[in-house]
């Protein structure tokens, strides 16, 4: 049987963008108050886009690097 791959999401609610990152759900929440990471709410549910959660790490990387 040949299985078709599953597309990778292009966002994540803040829960799922924790457990990626490694950070606790409470960090992404406070990153997305300060405007260090960029959110959007379409309706009831909030969502950042997977490449706005990988710009927000780089960040942090670049940041904790120096």
């Amino acid at each position: 049987m040949n299985q078709a791959a599953k597309p990778e999401p292009l966002a994540v609610g803040p829960e799922e963008a924790g457990r990626i990152s490694g950070h606790s759900r409470s960090a992404i929440y406070a990153a997305i108050a300060k405007g260090e990471l960029k959110s959007f709410k379409p309706a009831k549910r909030r969502l950042i886009l997977i490449r706005e959660l990988e710009a927000w790490l780089n960040r942090l990387a670049k940041e904790g690097s120096k």
